[in-house]
């Protein structure tokens, strides 16, 4: 089914980039609402693997709810001025970047961690924001990105794509007032290489130690690896 926030085309970052100015004020009730509150448990599981940095990037960091969660020098990157309005608002210890993650506005080598939540999905050429991240990272530093999944066993991965399908635009509707911004999710996750396919573009863009670890049966997914020291 067709939706309008998603395109595979070069419209898509434009595309992308409505999708979060329209949602920007219900984002984070939205998530609650979707995950019954479990995607806090997912994104603490995620800081819990980035260890102690000195340094993060928080990219595609949205309303700011990942960068508050680390200690250290923080810095949030979003191309939506929408979303980092709610999370300047929220939280004001982390620096908040107007950027593009396919053009990152830092030096080589800056960064202990990148984090990123639910952002790898909607990147309009996933290898090159792979490339960026690699770039940026420390010697040693290591990516961690919590996104969408893909369940390996059949009548579960129908049963969950069933619900994206259906009861998260319903959702969108009555909360957002916007069905098609919660439909988009299952639209852009069918093109997604998800949890095992992320990992692979990680090796092939240079980076060790590449595994992922599952949540609810594989419907989510954390991906971590490191650049070489």
């Amino acid at each position: 089914m067709a939706n309008r926030y998603y395109s595979p085309d070069e419209q898509r970052a434009d595309k992308v980039r409505a999708l979060f100015a329209a949602i920007a004020r219900r984002y984070d009730l939205l998530n609650d609402l979707m995950s019954l509150g479990l995607h806090r448990r997912w994104k603490q599981r995620l800081v819990q693997l980035a260890g102690q940095p000195c340094t993060v990037l928080d990219l595609c960091c949205g309303t700011g709810d990942f960068a508050q969660r680390f200690t250290g020098s923080v810095v949030g990157v979003d191309f939506s001025s929408e979303m980092l309005r709610v999370a300047a608002a929220r939280a004001t210890r982390a620096r908040w970047v107007l950027a593009d993650a396919l053009r990152l506005p830092f030096p080589d080598d800056s960064f202990d961690v990148v984090s990123i939540g639910y952002g790898l999905r909607n990147l309009a050429d996933l290898n090159a924001g792979l490339c960026e991240i690699h770039r940026v990272l420390r010697p040693g530093g290591k990516l961690l990105s919590l996104d969408f999944g893909k369940p390996d066993n059949g009548l579960w991965r129908a049963l969950y794509f069933a619900h994206l399908r259906f009861w998260l635009p319903v959702l969108g509707r009555i909360f957002a007032g916007n069905a098609d911004a919660y439909g988009y999710i299952l639209a852009s996750l069918q093109a997604y290489p998800a949890q095992r396919g992320v990992q692979e573009s990680m090796e092939r863009n240079g980076f060790v130690e590449c595994k992922f670890e599952e949540c609810c049966a594989g419907a989510m997914a954390i991906n971590c690896g490191r650049k070489p020291r």
